[in-house]
């Protein structure tokens, strides 16, 4: 497609994603990144993968931290992150995003909570390697589902239940998050955030930031982008998407998706409904 950047940069990027048809709310990834360094963005879901070579630095939760080669990565819901090479050669890894309805689903627990996002433990890591590369080659639904449930087994020993106090008190501006993401589309003010939030504008400002270590705006592009991925998963075109999440045209898709994912919105599409 005319405009469309297919793939990174540097020759030895690649991203890619797949969505099991049978089972929503799973999206698997793999990756070696080299150059690339993916801006602001959240998968609404927990990040739950393992660093096969190589070491990536990313911020989260207000800190920098470094997955080093044979680690695991653990990410909470709705957490913006960030990712860069650590490493010369850059950093190879899995992951998979998996909405906390279906973790609950399947492990038949709720609450779950992983206070630290490094893990390291080579074995263990290696281990979720290859059941991360087993679900992606997977294609009978059962054996799929008993696959996954084996992957949840081995990362609820990292996750505490139930969530502790401090994270439960993190939903101050939960109503704010939830007019961003009915209001994708519109053009918004400070002042009208800060209505919703009762508070005045830069207090505001001030506090969201220090909440979320990120700014409305921030958290805005990544509910849009979210949106975006969710939009186009679902066959809608680049174009339609772009218009639907408000960005300005699908060169700006283009380019916010790409930064924050690794893949074009058209490839991204392709990649999830093949």
């Amino acid at each position: 497609m005319q405009g469309v950047p297919h793939q990174f940069e540097h020759p030895q990027d690649v991203a890619q994603f797949r969505r099991p048809a049978h089972r929503p709310g799973i999206e698997l990834y793999r990756a070696h990144i080299v150059r690339h360094a993916f801006d602001a963005h959240t998968h609404e879901a927990y990040g739950l993968g393992a660093i096969e070579s190589g070491a990536e630095r990313f911020r989260y939760r207000g800190s920098e931290h470094v997955a080093p080669p044979d680690s695991l990565v653990l990410m909470n819901p709705d957490a913006l992150h960030t990712g860069r090479a650590e490493t010369e050669g850059g950093w190879r890894y899995r992951m998979a995003y998996i909405d906390p309805d279906v973790v609950e689903a399947v492990t038949g627990e709720s609450g779950w909570w992983f206070d630290a996002a490094v893990h390291h433990d080579p074995a263990q890591a290696r281990r979720i390697t290859r059941l991360l590369d087993a679900l992606w080659q997977e294609q009978e639904p059962v054996a799929f589902d008993s696959l996954l449930l084996t992957l949840l087994d081995s990362f609820g020993r990292q996750a505490r239940r139930p969530r502790p106090v401090q994270a439960e008190a993190a939903p101050r501006f939960a109503h704010v998050i939830e007019y961003l993401r009915t209001n994708l589309a519109q053009r918004l003010t400070l002042d009208e955030l800060a209505a919703v939030a009762g508070l005045s504008p830069f207090h505001f400002l001030r506090s969201f930031r220090a909440q979320h270590d990120a700014t409305p705006q921030q958290m805005l592009m990544a509910l849009r982008l979210f949106e975006a991925k969710r939009l186009l998963a679902a066959g809608e075109t680049p174009a339609a998407v772009a218009a639907a999440v408000g960005l300005s045209d699908q060169a700006h898709l283009n380019r916010t998706f790409l930064r924050r994912y690794g893949v074009s919105p058209a490839r991204y599409r392709q990649q999830v409904r093949s």
